[in-house]
C-alpha cells in the first residue's frame, strides 16, 4: 500500500466528479495526502469546497482561486499555499482548453489567436505552475500532467489540442531536465478516451471510443480510476527513478498498428 500521510498535493483542473483529475485526487486522498484544490473563478468556489468534502478533506484540505492564464493569480495562490503549509510534495496539472472553433473547424483554419490560447492554457500553464511550486518542494517532489495520444497521432476533431499535447509532452521532458537537480520529478499520464465533460467538445467522440474497443489489446476502454491508480504510483516514492516520461493508460491502444 502506498502511504502519502504528511504529504501535500496541489491539484489544478479538478472541475467535477467526472473529470480525470477527480480520480487522481481520490487516490491521493485515499493514500493519506492532504489536498489543495484550485478553482478558476468565484462562482466555482462552492463546487471546489464540495469536492473537498466528497474526498474526505473537509477541515484538512484547502481550496484557492487561480486562473492559470494570469501570472499574478499563480503567484497569489502559491503565496496562500505557502502560508497554509510549510511545503508541498505533489503538483497535479489537469488543465487544457482550446476554443470551440479550433476543434470543430478544419485544422488548416486554426487562427493565430486560437492557437495562442490553446498553448497558453494547456502548455505554458504547466511551466508557470512548476516554476511557482518548485520553491515549496523543499524535499523534492512529483509533478504530473495529463496528456493524450492525439499529441502523437491524428484524431478526428482534436486538431489544435493535439498540437498542444505534443508541446505539453515536450515540456514535461524539458522540465524534468530543469528540475531534476532539485529531486523534483516531472511525468505525464496519457489516458485513453473517457466520457468526461471536456470530451463533449470533441465531435464524433464515440468513433474514438469504438476504435479503442476494437483495436486495443484489452478490447475495452479504460475506467477513470485506472488513471488515478497510475498517477498515485508516479507521485509516490515507488516511482523515485522515473522522470520525463509519458505513461500510457489506454488498454494498450497506442501499441497497435491495424
Amino acid at each position: 500500500m502506498i502511504d502519502l500521510k504528511g504529504k501535500v498535493a496541489v491539484v489544478f483542473g479538478l472541475a467535477n466528479k467526472r473529470s480525470i483529475a477527480y480520480s487522481v485526487a481520490q487516490k491521493l486522498a485515499e493514500a493519506g495526502a492532504t489536498l489543495v484544490l484550485s478553482y478558476q473563478s468565484e462562482r466555482l468556489q462552492r463546487e471546489a469546497e464540495e469536492l473537498l468534502e466528497d474526498l474526505g478533506q473537509s477541515g484538512t484540505g484547502c481550496a484557492f482561486r487561480c486562473d492559470v492564464s494570469r501570472d499574478e493569480e499563480i503567484d497569489a495562490v502559491f503565496a496562500q499555499i505557502a502560508e497554509a503549509f510549510s511545503r508541498i510534495d505533489i503538483l497535479i496539472h489537469s488543465v487544457a482548453f482550446a476554443p470551440a472553433d479550433a476543434l470543430k473547424n478544419d485544422f488548416l483554419l486554426t487562427s493565430r489567436e486560437d492557437f495562442r490560447i490553446a498553448h497558453d492554457i494547456s502548455v505554458y500553464s504547466l511551466i508557470a505552475l512548476a516554476r511557482a511550486a518548485a520553491p515549496l518542494m523543499s524535499d523534492g517532489g512529483a509533478i504530473l500532467t495529463l496528456t493524450y495520444y492525439g499529441g502523437e497521432k491524428v484524431f478526428p476533431n482534436y486538431n489544435v489540442m493535439g498540437v498542444a499535447k505534443a508541446a505539453l509532452e515536450s515540456a514535461v521532458r524539458y522540465l524534468a531536465a530543469s528540475l531534476g537537480a532539485r529531486n523534483i520529478r516531472v511525468n505525464a499520464v496519457s489516458a485513453g478516451p473517457i466520457r468526461t465533460l471536456a470530451a463533449r467538445g470533441i465531435g464524433d467522440f464515440n468513433q474514438i471510443l469504438d476504435a479503442v474497443t476494437l483495436r486495443a489489446p484489452l478490447h475495452r476502454n479504460i475506467e477513470q480510476i485506472e488513471v488515478g491508480n497510475t498517477a498515485l504510483f508516479l507521485c509516490s516514492p515507488l516511482a523515485s527513478g522515473i522522470t520525463g516520461e509519458v505513461t500510457f493508460v489506454d488498454c494498450g491502444f497506442n501499441i497497435t498498428g491495424i
